[in-house]
């Protein structure tokens, strides 16, 4: 495989690993305050000081956070093998006479 191509491929997973660390940095951050803001807001406004059902609807909250991250995560997955390109050629074997 020469240097370019070589290059070309590393560019082209940094690319995609980036995507991948802001989309769990994003899930991560929805993680922590949705559940916590949905218990609060769902307390005072929704159940009428029910502590119980508030915290029913943070922990839905938090598995709705959950599973949204491993379907995004798989269609990315799905994406990823449809589109990517053949396996590059394997590089020839050289023998001690070469070397």
């Amino acid at each position: 495989m020469s240097e370019q191509a070589a290059s070309t491929q590393i560019a082209d997973q940094t690319a995609s690993q980036s995507g991948v660390l802001a989309k769990l940095l994003i899930f991560s951050a929805a993680l922590a305050v949705a559940p916590i803001a949905s218990y609060f807001l769902s307390k005072d406004y929704l159940w009428d000081g029910n502590t119980t059902l508030a915290a029913v609807t943070a922990i839905v909250t938090a598995n709705v956070v959950l599973v949204a991250y491993i379907i995004m995560s798989v269609r990315e997955e799905r994406q990823a093998t449809l589109v990517s390109p053949s396996p590059p050629a394997p590089l020839p074997v050289e023998s001690k006479k070469e070397r």
